[in-house]
């Protein structure tokens, strides 16, 4: 806490933080950041970053999911303020129900999710933002399909839970019908297309899926660099300098999580070579 109180990620601490706290403080931080770089972008650019920052609509949909049900959250915090990269949000906010939550999302780009349990809500949106972020931002169209080939994987092979049919089918865009319908967690990766495939390579067990998610964030890492690197008209270094941020945020939450558990190996939260 004290190291993280002279970086950039400063702003949003405050004294006997928990974990949690301190771990939302840095994505609190990562946010404030993309809404100044989308800020500064013409429309095409202020939309790639819309995208790329859907998480952050997505986890304050879960907590507000949480919160109508009558379920007591883990740690007190106020929802992430989206500005300009709200893309559902100020309506979702609003409703008073899993039913009508549902329903905002179904009239939304999110989609129906095709059931009101948060699994399937949580689930049904990552598929969504990443069946939409391929479909408009050739840069990251394989980030998009390397990371829903992670999620689809852990939740087939690793949770034992399939997504709903509306979502099941938006995955099967990206990814392929035969792999989205698999038993098999090796018939899963023989069936993804190479644009996903490459984030399950040397994986041989599910159980394993989460040194893959470690490797994602490498490759976004890498790729991030590159694309920042690059000298052209578009929105690919805006794109990079996205990846870059919340590689970097990703991986300070990670440390904190390491600290917190008194240290030890890092191996996946190592800068790549």
């Amino acid at each position: 806490m004290r190291l993280l109180g002279t970086t950039a990620y400063r702003h949003d601490l405050g004294p006997e933080m928990s974990l949690a706290e301190t771990q939302r403080a840095v994505g609190a931080t990562l946010l404030w950041h993309l809404r100044v770089l989308a800020g500064w972008q013409p429309r095409s650019g202020a939309d790639a970053v819309r995208l790329l920052a859907a998480g952050f609509e997505i986890a304050n949909t879960e907590e507000h999911l949480r919160t109508v049900r009558g379920t007591a959250l883990p740690h007190s915090a106020r929802p992430y303020r989206l500005g300009t990269l709200a893309t559902a949000w100020p309506r979702l906010a609003r409703t008073a129900s899993p039913a009508e939550l549902r329903a905002v999302l179904a009239a939304s780009v999110w989609g129906d999710p095709g059931d009101e349990s948060p699994a399937a809500v949580a689930t049904g949106m990552r598929i969504s933002a990443a069946v939409r972020t391929a479909a408009a931002l050739p840069e990251a169209a394989r980030w998009a399909a390397g990371r829903l080939a992670l999620l689809v994987g852990r939740e087939v092979f690793v949770v034992g839970r399939r997504p709903a049919k509306p979502a099941a089918g938006r995955a099967g865009r990206l990814l392929g019908p035969a792999a989205v319908r698999a038993t098999s967690f090796d018939d899963f990766r023989h069936h993804l297309p190479a644009t996903a495939r490459w984030a399950l390579d040397g994986i041989d067990e599910a159980a394993e899926l989460w040194r893959a998610e470690g490797r994602w964030w490498d490759r976004l890492e890498r790729d991030g660099y590159e694309l920042l690197r690059g000298f052209r008209w578009g929105s690919g270094p805006v794109i990079g300098a996205v990846a870059l941020l919340s590689a970097d945020a990703w991986r300070v939450r990670g440390a904190l999580e390491l600290a917190a558990r008194g240290g030890g190996p890092v191996e996946v939260f190592d800068a790549p070579a």
